[in-house]
Order: C-alpha cells, then structure tokens, then sequence
C-alpha cells in the first residue's frame, strides 16, 4: 500500500472520530426525555389562594415512611372556633326547595367564605340544604380569617346584607351577632394564624443537563405523583380522598403548556409541604424530606433554598423541634393540623 493511499484512509478515521464526537456532545446538551405518562389527575378541592411565605428546610438521612390515611372529611360545616355564626328562626318548616330558590348567588363575603345550613327537621342534623328535605332552622357563618387576613368590616357588612336578604325572602328572623366584637374575633385569630402558619419549600436544581417536561414527570409519577389541576403542578394524594394533598411539586408553567412537552426545558421545581394541611400522625414533615432526597437522586439535582444555597445538614433537628411545637400549638387551640377547621383557616 503507497504513503498516499495510507494517509487518505488515517484521515478518514479521524474525520469520522471528530464527526462521532461532535454527535455524542450535541445529545449531551438535549434536554433529558422521558415517556409520555398517562393523564390522571389531582382531586382538587376548592381552595382559597395562598401567599408565598416559604420555610426552607434540610434533608436528612431517613426513609420515605407510607402515607397514613387521616380520618374522612366531613360535608361542610359552620364552627364557631374559626366562623362567626348568625341563627335564623322560621315559625314552622321551611322546604328545601325554598331555601335553595333564595340562597345567595355566591358563598364568599368579600374575601371570605360564607355559608349557610339548615337543621333538618327529620334527621335533626344540620346540612346543606337539598331538595325534597324540610328545616326548622337555619344558621349562617362567614370565615373569621383565612390566609388574605382577617375578616373586616365591609367584609362582615357584606354578610349581614346577604343574610339578611335571605331571611326576608324565607320569613326567617336573623339574629346577628355585634359586628365589633366579631371584627375583634377575627384579627385575634388572624394574629394566632399568623404566627403559628408554616408552608416548606425546597429548589430541586438540575446539576448539569437540563429536564425536558416529560422527564420530569415521569420521574415524579414513579414516587406517586399526578398531574395537578392547574399547570406546571403535580400532587401527591393524601391517602384521605377527601383531603388536600400531601405534597406538591411546582415548575415553569409556560414550559407544561407548550405543544412540544418533550423538548420544553425547566431546568428546577420547587417541592413543597403545607404543613397545616396534613396531620402530623401522617408523618408529611418526613415524607417532605425523604422525597426531597428521592427526587434528587433521581433527576441529578441539587437541594437548595430559594436564594440558591444549599440546605445544610445540621438544621434538619432544629426544624422538627419548631414544627413539633407548632403542632402542639395548633392542637392546644383545637385546630390540628389536618382538621377541617385548620385546613379552612390556613387557605
């Protein structure tokens, strides 16, 4: 074989080494993919809008324990603990029919929720009204707090106005409580809300290559994760059907809506833990963790706060003591975590 023959084949390799190459470094950039998942979706229950007050928490060295089952929501009911209560006394029953004709066209009073439920007269519980069923009784309740503040003036002339309208149209006497003293109610709740409210977040941050939207919801749904009802949201149920979920993981939004899903690009998401929502008998403080960690692994990312530095170790033991004492808070004030009173209050 000549010299020149020789060198036209070496150069041959080496162009195909350098076009190999270059190939292999083009996929490295790509987004990581995954599988389309199948589209289940969250059971989402009607919720007031929160506000963005983080706790960014370590992760520490424990298994990812079962989700216990908390006890069953009951249908919704007024309670005095975080509703101020107006009664409406009818001179003999009244049909569901009726009740429902003359309901108020919205259950909110400003930025809080209002309700009204009426004694059954045959089963003695107090309920919804529904068609079919006749009450002696009525009673009407507007939510003294929530997460937007506590319950104000215009807000509570707001549901005298609608309550009162509605006894009219029922022959009801409305006897109201003093507006003063529930205004006071309110901002004293509001105060203990405040400082006893805690919702955990931590940055899950892609190390190198970024995660096309596919993957990472093909990772999450393989820890139990499901879609969310709003965009560039997933869930994780509470085994409670009833109840909120335990645990939400949120990313770009703009990327889970493009028509491309699998090559959209997020390069983080934000895992997160509303601690009053969930009983502490659930152990979700050590769910949070231990998935943060699972997560992690598994998309190659770092643990971060929300100004990007790492969560360190050594502050994992400090957090629990200070979410143990905020159970026993709540708890001591008959609102649980995990209860319907708390979960109304912190929303």
């Amino acid at each position: 074989m000549s010299l020149t023959v020789s060198l036209a084949i070496l150069g041959g390799l080496v162009l195909a080494g350098v076009v190999a190459h270059g190939a292999w470094s083009a996929r490295r950039a790509l987004p990581r993919q995954g599988a389309m998942m199948p589209p289940p979706r969250e059971p989402e229950l009607p919720r007031e809008p929160s506000f963005d007050a983080t706790l960014p928490v370590p992760f520490g060295d424990t298994v990812t324990p079962e989700i216990k089952p908390a006890p069953r929501r009951a249908s919704p009911r007024l309670d005095p603990l975080i509703d101020v209560v107006a009664t409406l006394t009818v001179e003999s029953p009244v049909s569901g029919e009726l009740a429902l004709t003359h309901l108020p066209p919205t259950r909110r009073a400003g930025s809080k929720p209002f309700l009204i439920e009426g004694l059954n007269a045959d089963s003695g519980e107090w309920e919804l009204p529904r068609a079919g069923q006749r009450y002696g009784e009525f009673q009407a309740g507007v939510q003294l707090a929530n997460r937007l503040g506590a319950l104000n003036e215009i807000e509570y002339s707001e549901f005298v106005q609608k309550v009162q309208g509605f006894a009219d149209t029922i022959g009801a006497m409305a006897d109201l409580p003093d507006m003063l003293d529930a205004v006071s109610r309110a901002r004293e709740l509001d105060g203990f809300a405040s400082q006893h409210d805690a919702q955990l977040a931590a940055v899950l941050r892609a190390r190198g290559v970024a995660w096309s939207v596919g993957y990472l919801q093909q990772s999450a749904a393989r820890h139990g994760f499901v879609p969310g009802a709003m965009p560039g949201r997933m869930v994780l149920p509470s085994a409670d059907e009833s109840a909120p979920p335990v645990l939400t993981l949120a990313f770009d939004a703009q990327a889970a809506l493009s028509d491309d899903p699998a090559h959209a690009v997020v390069r983080e998401a934000v895992l997160g833990l509303d601690v009053p929502q969930t009983a502490a008998e659930a152990e979700p403080f050590a769910a949070w963790q231990a998935m943060g960690r699972a997560l992690a692994a598994d998309l190659d990312a770092l643990l971060v706060d929300d100004a990007g530095q790492p969560l360190p170790l050594q502050a994992f033991a400090t957090i629990g003591q200070e979410l143990s004492q905020l159970y026993t808070a709540l708890a001591a004030r008959d609102l649980a975590a995990g209860t319907p009173a708390a979960r109304r209050l912190f929303s």
